[in-house]
């Protein structure tokens, strides 16, 4: 469905941010991208929205396909079209907006005779925005934010859905529960999800198929149960309790993985 074959980003004329990752988002499957500050995880989903040239960035080789159709050269307005849709990090909600405001902006773009049932939808999903729904935005906590923020994205009724770090500050129960989200989202209503997530642990638990950047590169990728389980990633990403040495010694074995170019090919 989504394909990044071969991409490598540079910002302004210097910065190498991505380095030829390659790798597929399954119709009807989540994939999750782990990797450290810096690693190129946001840089990611900026290629795939088109938001690169707002932080003064440009994909300098490789494509970004859609259904087969290459979007990396529309507009991020086409893109949406496409029901390819990104929930921003930091939720980027409408403060001074009632939170049915903020759902009815977000469906500007969508089927105009599907909106209502669209915001039906999120509803159900949310049952906690339709009690707040007169309710400023700015008013709700972190985590109600993060579900309007997903919400919002939800009246498009995309194909696949861009999540960039839905867990950020919120407090351990509440990550549980972005991670029911992602999951009842995914099965019952067939979307397909690119989950950007530093709580690697959540972020296993929900996904069908991980991939891990390591400054700029594509340095592991398989099914999550599979990378759940490599003594790599328990050690930098699952809170293994090695000394410092060995958490060391994994950080160097996965930045001396040649990157994975194959698209498609999945390891395990």
């Amino acid at each position: 469905m989504l394909s990044i074959n071969d991409v490598s980003v540079r910002y302004g004329r210097s910065v190498q941010a991505l380095r030829n990752v390659s790798f597929d988002v399954p119709e009807g499957e989540v994939v999750c991208v782990l990797g450290g500050n810096g690693a190129g995880k946001s840089t990611l989903l900026r290629a795939i929205s088109a938001t690169l040239k707002l932080h003064r960035g440009t994909i300098t080789s490789g494509s970004v396909s859609f259904d087969g159709q290459r979007i990396d050269r529309m507009d991020p307005a086409r893109i949406v079209e496409h029901q390819v849709i990104q929930v921003p990090e930091g939720r980027q909600i409408f403060g001074r907006m009632s939170v049915d405001e903020n759902l009815r902006a977000g469906g500007l773009t969508a089927n105009p005779k599907r909106r209502d049932t669209a915001r039906d939808r999120v509803y159900s999903l949310f049952p906690r925005l339709q009690e707040r729904s007169k309710q400023p935005a700015g008013l709700l906590s972190g985590g109600e934010q993060q579900m309007l923020a997903i919400g919002r994205a939800m009246m498009t009724e995309p194909k696949v859905l861009l999540l960039d770090e839905p867990s950020l500050g919120l407090a351990p129960q509440l990550i549980t529960r972005i991670g029911q989200i992602v999951t009842m989202i995914n099965e019952e209503y067939g979307t397909s999800i690119l989950l950007v997530e530093q709580n690697a642990a959540m972020a296993l638990r929900v996904s069908h198929r991980a991939v891990v950047l390591e400054v700029g590169h594509l340095a592991l990728q398989g099914k999550s149960a599979d990378l759940a389980n490599s003594e790599d990633v328990q050690q930098l990403y699952l809170g293994g309790h090695g000394s410092s040495e060995e958490t060391e010694a994994a950080e160097q074995r996965i930045k001396n993985r040649p990157p994975r170019r194959k698209l498609g090919v999945w390891a395990g």
